[in-house]
């Protein structure tokens, strides 16, 4: 069954309108905070939206935001750079607001737990080999921007360091997102699957990079 025709709950009564993009940026900007909001759900769902409208519509939308019959559905390049901009501006307030309180319950909070001591630990080993690798998987991780994005603030790493790292994650992951839901939309259309499968396929990365980035590093060869 088509979902854009579909009942009540359907992809359109999601992704009926351009409150659709402050919808996404808020998500992205907030869930740094609180990483339980499904920002990265909202972007593939309204990226499928998007692309099963654009291609029912023949890759054309009137002036308000119809054509020929389709609902109303998010543009795939306004969605793209509201996500990788509100993921650089979420990245950078959570950086900011430990960077200023990096002695305050959140650094003490940090402290306590050994988990994000790690994490911070090695984070800011591999800024300072000039390596962001950690930074991008991070922004695919479960909590993993949180505890980046914290980290780097609360330890007092230059941002010069951190901010070209979160800019690529952000550019990253905000294309992965869009790119599943358009792959989605096209492939299966503006159906349940279509929506769920790309969804699927972004936890699937999740789990993939939070695996990554708990392995053990790999110990030193011992001096010969």
């Amino acid at each position: 069954m088509n979902v854009l025709d579909g009942t009540g709950w359907s992809l359109q009564s999601l992704t009926s309108g351009p409150w659709i993009y402050a919808a996404v940026t808020t998500s992205i900007l907030l869930d740094v905070f609180l990483p339980v909001l499904p920002s990265g759900i909202l972007v593939v769902t309204a990226a499928t939206a998007a692309s099963a409208a654009s291609a029912s519509a023949a890759g054309t939308l009137g002036a308000a935001g119809t054509a020929a019959g389709v609902p109303y559905a998010p543009a795939l390049l306004p969605l793209l750079l509201c996500a990788a901009s509100a993921s650089v501006l979420g990245d950078l307030a959570a950086y900011r607001l430990a960077r200023r309180g990096g002695d305050s319950r959140l650094g003490r909070a940090v402290a306590r737990s050994r988990r994000l001591s790690a994490a911070q630990e090695r984070l800011g080993e591999t800024l300072e080999r000039g390596g962001g690798l950690l930074v991008v998987l991070a922004r695919f991780a479960p909590a993993g921007r949180s505890v980046v994005s914290l980290g780097a603030g609360a330890t007092g790493r230059r941002l010069r360091d951190f901010l070209p790292w979160s800019a690529l994650a952000a550019a990253i992951w905000a294309t992965y997102g869009v790119g599943l839901g358009w792959l989605g939309g096209r492939w299966l259309g503006a159906t349940w699957l279509g929506a769920c499968v790309p969804v699927l396929a972004l936890f699937l990365a999740g789990s993939l990079a939070a695996y990554v980035i708990r392995r053990p590093a790999a110990a030193p060869a011992p001096a010969g």
